[in-house]
C-alpha cells in the first residue's frame, strides 16, 4: 500500500462519527417523497433555480351556484385567452383573462380580468388603465391559485422552513401534506408510478357550502426546458367546476411581473363594505328591506306573524336582515321564503334555520336544501354549526297561498323559466303587489327571460301595479313590462 493511499484512509478513519451517521443516514422520508416528485418533475436543483413561468391557453370556468336547477350543469363562461405569469423571484403572480358568457346572462356578454398579487398585496388593472387594491380575501385567494400549479406547489413544499407531514397513500396515489413558511396550507398527490403530480387540494370555507376542497389536477405533461409542465389543469371546488384550462403554451423563465405601483402598496386594505338595512314602508303590513348592496328582502305582516321574503346573500346580511325585521313588530318572525337555489339567494338559508324560522321554498330545492344543512361546517363554523337546530320545511309545488284576517300572500312556481328552475314569486292581491328575486331588475342591460315572466303574471291572472324586487328598485309594474319590451336583448 502506497503511503499516499495509506494517509488518506487514515484521515477517513480519524473522522468524527457524526460524520460516519450523515453521510449514511437516508433522507427523512416525507423529503425524499417531495424528492422524488421534484426528480420527476425535472430535479430539485432545475425547481428552485426558476426564477418564473407562464402558462396561456383557453377553456372552460363555469359559474358556481347559478345552475337552472340545482342538480344541473352550473352556466358556463368560454375563456377565450387566459395568461398567467407566475414571478417565483419576486413573490408575484399575473392572472389576465378575457371570458364569453355562454348562458341567459343580465349583464355583459365579455369580461376582461387582470388580477395581480405583489407579496401580500393584491390589486386589479381595470380596463381604464388604473390599479385599483383589491381586499384581504382576494390575497389569499391569489395566494392559493398561484400554487396551483405542480412546480409551484413542489417548489413550496421543498423551501426552507416548510413542515411536512401525513404522507399516505390513496388508490395510485401517494400524498403529503405541506406547511409552508408563509403559511400556505395543501396537499400535494403524486402518481406511485412516475411520481409526477396529480393534484394540489386545499382545503377552505364557502359561504354556502361550507367545508370543501379546492382540488386543482394536471394531465397532458409535456417537456419543456428540462421540466415537465401539464397541459391541461382542472379546478374544482367541492365537486363543481371551477376552470377546465387547456394549455397551448408553456413557458419558464419569462419577463419578471412588474411591482405594484407604490400608490397601490400605500392604500390602505379595502374592507369588507359595511352591512346597513334599510327598512323602508311599502304599504300597511310590507316593509323593504334594502341599504347596502343589491339584494334586499321584504317583510309581510300577518295578524299574528311576521314572514320574511327572501335570505339573501351570505350569513351576516341575513341575520342583519332578520334582526331589522324582528324590530318592526312585537310579533314573531315564524317564516322566510327562500325563493330559489341560487347561492347569492339561498347564502342565508342555515342562519335562518339557526334562528328558528320554517323554510318555504319551492319543491325542487329540497334535496338540495338539506344536503345543504347536513354539511360539514368546522373550518370556519357559523351560527348553525355552533347550534345545531333541525329544519322546518315548507315545500310549494306550484301555488301556495298564505292568508289570514290581516293579510294575503300568494306564492307562484315561476314556470317554463329557462333560467329559474326552482323560484317563487309572490304576490300581495290586496295592494296588486308583486314579490320577486331575479324575474327582473331595473338595472339589467338586458331582460333574456323578461317576456317568460310577463307570460308566468299573465297566466296566473295576476293584476300587479307595483314591483318590489330583490334585486334593483321598487317601481310601477307598467314600467316594468316598458322596460322589458325596451330591452329584451338577443
Amino acid at each position: 500500500m502506497s503511503r499516499r493511499v495509506s494517509m488518506a484512509l487514515l484521515a477517513v478513519l480519524l473522522l468524527p462519527v457524526s460524520w460516519y451517521a450523515a453521510a449514511c443516514t437516508p433522507a427523512d422520508p416525507d423529503r425524499q417523497f417531495l424528492l422524488d416528485v421534484a426528480q420527476a418533475l425535472g430535479g430539485q436543483d432545475r425547481i428552485t433555480a426558476l426564477k418564473s413561468m407562464a402558462v396561456e391557453g383557453e377553456g372552460d370556468a363555469p359559474m358556481l351556484g347559478q345552475s337552472t336547477m340545482p342538480d344541473s350543469e352550473q352556466p358556463n363562461w368560454k375563456v377565450t385567452e387566459y395568461r398567467r405569469t407566475t414571478d417565483f423571484a419576486n413573490d408575484r403572480t399575473d392572472m389576465q383573462q378575457v371570458r364569453t358568457v355562454q348562458f341567459l346572462f343580465a349583464g355583459p356578454g365579455m369580461q376582461r380580468q387582470h388580477q395581480i398579487l405583489d407579496g401580500t398585496v393584491a390589486f386589479d388593472l381595470g380596463a381604464d388603465g388604473m390599479a385599483r387594491r383589491a381586499g384581504a380575501q382576494q390575497a389569499r385567494d391569489r395566494r392559493t391559485e398561484m400554487l396551483q400549479h405542480p412546480i409551484a406547489a413542489v417548489r413550496a413544499a421543498l423551501a426552507e422552513g416548510t413542515t411536512l407531514s401525513n404522507r399516505r397513500s390513496e388508490g395510485d396515489n401517494d400524498l403529503i401534506d405541506v406547511k409552508t413558511s408563509k403559511g400556505d396550507v395543501f396537499t400535494v398527490a403524486a402518481s406511485r408510478s412516475t411520481h409526477l403530480p396529480v393534484s394540489v387540494t386545499t382545503r377552505t370555507s364557502n359561504d354556502n357550502l361550507g367545508d370543501v376542497a379546492v382540488v386543482t389536477t394536471f394531465a397532458d405533461y409535456e417537456d419543456v426546458s428540462g421540466l415537465k409542465m401539464p397541459k391541461t389543469v382542472t379546478t374544482r371546488v367541492d365537486k363543481y367546476m371551477q376552470l377546465d384550462l387547456k394549455i397551448s403554451r408553456n413557458a419558464v423563465d419569462v419577463d419578471p411581473v412588474p411591482p405594484a405601483p407604490d400608490a397601490v402598496k400605500a392604500a390602505a386594505v379595502p374592507e369588507p363594505p359595511a352591512i346597513t338595512v334599510a327598512v323602508e314602508p311599502v304599504t300597511k303590513g310590507v316593509w323593504w328591506l334594502a341599504g347596502s348592496g343589491n339584494h334586499r328582502s321584504i317583510v309581510v305582516e300577518f295578524d299574528d306573524h311576521l314572514l320574511l321574503f327572501e335570505v339573501p346573500l351570505n350569513e351576516a346580511r341575513s341575520k342583519a336582515v332578520i334582526d331589522a325585521a324582528r324590530a318592526l313588530s312585537p310579533k314573531p318572525l315564524t317564516h322566510a321564503v327562500v325563493t330559489h337555489h341560487h347561492f347569492d339567494h339561498s347564502g342565508g338559508l342555515r342562519v335562518a334555520v339557526a334562528e328558528g324560522l320554517t323554510i318555504i321554498t319551492q319543491r325542487g330545492s329540497e334535496a338540495f336544501f338539506k344536503d345543504l344543512l347536513a354539511r360539514p361546517w368546522t373550518i370556519e363554523p357559523d351560527a348553525l354549526a355552533r347550534g345545531p337546530k333541525e329544519a322546518k320545511f315548507e315545500f310549494v309545488d306550484d301555488t301556495l297561498t298564505l292568508k289570514d284576517k290581516a293579510m294575503e300572500l300568494r306564492l307562484y312556481h315561476l314556470l317554463d323559466n329557462p333560467r329559474e328552475g326552482t323560484n317563487l314569486f309572490g304576490y300581495i292581491p290586496r295592494d296588486k303587489l308583486l314579490l320577486q328575486a331575479d324575474l327582473y331588475d331595473n338595472t339589467w342591460n338586458q331582460h333574456l327571460w323578461g317576456q317568460n315572466v310577463l307570460d308566468n303574471i299573465k297566466r296566473r291572472g295576476l293584476a300587479v301595479d307595483r314591483d318590489i324586487p330583490v334585486h334593483g328598485a321598487m317601481e310601477p309594474f307598467a314600467v316594468m313590462a316598458q322596460t322589458i319590451a325596451a330591452k329584451p336583448g338577443r
